[in-house]
């Protein structure tokens, strides 16, 4: 088939906007398609790049209309060989008077079921007879493990291994392996949910190498590109390193290098990762990438769950464009992030779902009034969303968003700091999300004046230790924010050093985190619901508190253990923070008054900090007030219910709404909408 002339696209431009059809100019694409026809609904193209270049040339032409476009995509899976981009030929589609901006949306046609996927099906699988190969496995995998030649299917890049984790970049995943669309597992020892620990070093800590306890190791003498990951120093810093070699008559294990907060340190938890020989449960996989021969136990039959493995680095970019909206679409199996939005304005990602990306579902930054809204992400590498947007040092608002998402499951690869929804820069909001069953964090906040609303989050923070649902500190500059009307929930960890439990906040304010407002949310078996971290200018009000241990808990570090990090020249940076937003001057001294005096005002102090109205039942000691913090002039405690019945409306049944004659009115207590908090109710 010839492509269309230029007057061919003139007159189907022109027939898709004439009166009786006036609004958006329809363009279609289909896996049946092809990119030589028209576009119409009998004649669809076959990709998104496809329907992208053919709005160019219609913009060229001067032939889109005011009301813009939707590029309708039909039933199907479209396998992404490169990211689809949008860029500056893209910016702002304008009707022919070239002033108004035409949107353009990219959806689902009338509820279809439609894939974009960065992953590519496998076949060829056959049982493993090779003798060397069944030698290397578990004697109970044989029999069980079958093989395929990604070679001979033409897939020749499967990426590498890197180091990941606590202080590394956020780096590509390589070619993973998924089964009816969950995520497998990287054959590893011990397996999945369960630890070894580290028996011993040569000094208190080492950086480079660790004894192991057992005979295990041994298997892995020709093992090429062996890894470890673990949290080696701390509960809440994890990192994958490689090993370079393994001593088995010393029970020695040597790494690449660590740095500091990664260095080794006994009865620390790790497991090792990419071991053909430890490929010993259904669900695990293994590359050998030198000959390219991928192994898997799959968990049911290998016909049925359409083996898949990620090719595609980024599904997506908006790249300086505006007024683009994603709706109705399955972004999955890539190896980076799914959607990645820079620049621009007003573009949106609609009731999409991401799966299983190898780094983050979303990436919004540098943009305004964008975002993320309904949908869902889960079984991402990295982490959820990164939201950024808004100017630090004027304080003008970016105004982006992430709303109403079921966000879980995330994290997979590296585990603390990769949030459900990171937010940074200025004035942008994350409401009304589900965020469940992660590693750490669930939302970690830099910046300033963000509005954290009507959230729910629980079973956040489960594999790590001294970490918060919601997160933030280390910096007197980020301020104005304020989290209200979320409920936090059924927070705990799972494990840590030698099986422990550790600290779990709902809300941590973390090393002298500041100015920030905790308002009317609802906290119900959430460990140490609100951490203040030695910081001034925090207001704890009008909150519900439900067998949490403690409720509030305030403390003075600056003048105790962090004095040196906050101290002129302190590994924390605090006065250059200062310096980098010039805090003594508008718009910071005049938005936030308590900062611009603030290092000649006992800087490394808690003050003007106000913990009133709250509500506190089954929380035995429910305030704690440590390291001398009740000394200390500027702190306001008062009219706390903590002693009686606050007479819940169902707190059996989980509704901690409060009835009309509740004695928490009498102290000033706001009524809570709790009902509103989660995911909104869709209209019928």
């Amino acid at each position: 088939m010839k492509p269309p002339t230029l007057l061919s696209l003139i007159l189907l431009a022109l027939l898709f906007t004439a009166p009786a059809l006036a609004g958006p100019l329809a363009l279609y694409i289909s896996p049946q398609g092809h990119d030589s026809a028209l576009g119409g609904k009998t004649s669809p193209l076959a990709t998104l790049a496809g329907a992208r270049d053919r709005l160019r040339i219609l913009k060229r032409a001067g032939k889109v209309p005011k009301e813009g476009v939707i590029v309708w995509l039909r039933a199907g899976t479209y396998f992404q060989r490169e990211t689809f981009t949008l860029a500056a030929d893209d910016v702002s589609l304008a009707a022919a008077d070239d002033v108004s901006p035409a949107p353009v949306t990219y959806a689902a046609y009338s509820g279809e079921a439609v894939r974009l996927t960065g992953g590519r099906e496998v076949t060829g699988w056959k049982p493993v007879t090779d003798e060397a190969v069944l030698g290397r496995l578990d004697p109970a995998a044989r029999g069980h493990v079958l093989q395929t030649d990604l070679k001979a299917l033409g897939i020749t890049d499967y990426g590498q291994m890197t180091p990941r984790g606590f202080g590394s970049p956020v780096t590509p995943a390589g070619l993973e392996l998924f089964f009816a669309d969950v995520p497998m597992t990287l054959a590893r020892w011990p397996n999945v949910g369960q630890w070894t620990h580290i028996a011993g070093t040569t000094a208190d800590q080492a950086a480079d190498h660790f004894a192991y306890a057992g005979d295990r190791p041994k298997r892995w003498a020709k093992a090429e590109d062996a890894w470890v990951y673990g949290y080696w120093k701390f509960d809440w810093a994890d990192s994958y390193t490689k090993i370079t070699g393994i001593n088995a008559e010393h029970h020695w294990v040597t790494t690449a290098p660590a740095t500091d907060l990664l260095s080794y340190t006994p009865g620390h938890r790790w497991y090792a990762l990419n071991l053909l020989e430890e490929l010993d449960t259904p669900g695990e996989w293994y590359l050998d990438r030198r000959a390219g021969i991928l192994y898997f136990w799959p968990p049911s039959d290998i016909r049925r769950g359409h083996p898949t493995v990620s090719l595609t680095r980024d599904l997506v970019r908006l790249d300086g464009v505006s007024y683009v909206t994603l709706r109705g679409l399955t972004l999955e199996a890539c190896r980076g992030d799914a959607i990645t939005i820079r620049g621009g304005t007003h573009n949106l990602i609609d009731e999409c779902s991401v799966l299983s990306a190898g780094n983050r579902g979303a990436t919004i930054a540098d943009t305004t009034d964008s975002g993320v809204r309904g949908g869902e992400i889960t079984g991402t590498g990295e982490g959820g969303v990164s939201l950024d947007g808004g100017d630090r040092k004027t304080l003008v608002p970016g105004r982006n968003f992430v709303v109403n998402c079921r966000i879980h499951d995330y994290s997979r690869w590296a585990r603390t700091y990769r949030p459900g929804v990171g937010i940074d820069g200025v004035g942008n909001r994350v409401a009304h999300n589900l965020i469940y069953d992660a590693p750490h964090n669930a939302i970690l906040l830099g910046g300033n004046d963000h509005l954290i609303e009507y959230n729910e989050i629980h079973h956040v923070c489960r594999q790590t230790g001294d970490a918060g649902a919601f997160y933030m500190g280390r910096d007197w500059t980020m301020r104005g924010n304020i989290v209200r009307f979320n409920y936090f929930h059924d927070l705990f960890n799972e494990t840590g050093v030698k099986g422990e439990f550790h600290d779990v906040m709902g809300v941590y304010l973390d090393d002298t985190a500041a100015g920030t407002v905790v308002f009317g949310n609802v906290f119900v078996r959430a460990g140490h619901a609100i951490e203040i971290g030695g910081g001034r200018d925090i207001a704890v009000e009008n909150n519900v508190f439900v067998d949490c241990l403690p409720a509030v808990s305030l403390d003075a570090r600056g003048l105790g253990w962090a004095a040196k990090s906050l101290a002129p020249g302190g590994d924390w940076g605090m006065e250059k923070r200062l310096a980098a937003v010039s805090y003594g001057a508008p718009p910071y001294s005049t938005r936030y008054p308590h900062l611009a005096n603030v290092l000649k005002d006992n800087p490394t102090a808690p003050k003007y900090d106000v913990i009133q109205n709250n509500i506190a039942v089954r929380c035995p000691d429910w305030l704690q007030i440590q390291d001398k913090a009740d000394a200390l002039p500027g702190i306001t405690i008062k009219d706390n219910l903590t002693d009686h019945d606050p007479l819940f409306v169902d707190a059996a049944h989980g509704d901690y709404q409060l009835k009309a004659n509740s004695p928490a009115f009498a102290l000033g207590f706001q009524r809570v909408p709790f009902e509103k908090m989660g995911l909104e109710k869709k209209a019928p």
